[in-house]
């Protein structure tokens, strides 16, 4: 249960600095350093949210052992 929890916080956090990033692009002459950060963000908060879905089926399905 922990561990599901740091992920969550970790998802909720790149999420808003996902936002934050989004929110301070310029509406002309964006810079593809400043699209780098905000791809780099999204695709951590994928690989979190599937980290996440394999701890929670990890913890539903009943092991076969």
């Amino acid at each position: 249960m922990e561990k599901e929890e740091e992920l969550k916080k970790e998802i909720r956090d790149l999420e808003e600095k996902l936002k934050d990033r989004e929110a301070s692009l310029p509406a002309h002459s964006v810079r593809p350093q400043q699209m780098l950060v905000i791809e780099e963000l999204e695709i951590a908060i994928e690989e979190k949210k599937k980290e996440l879905e394999r701890l929670i089926k990890e913890k539903t399905v009943p092991s076969v052992d």
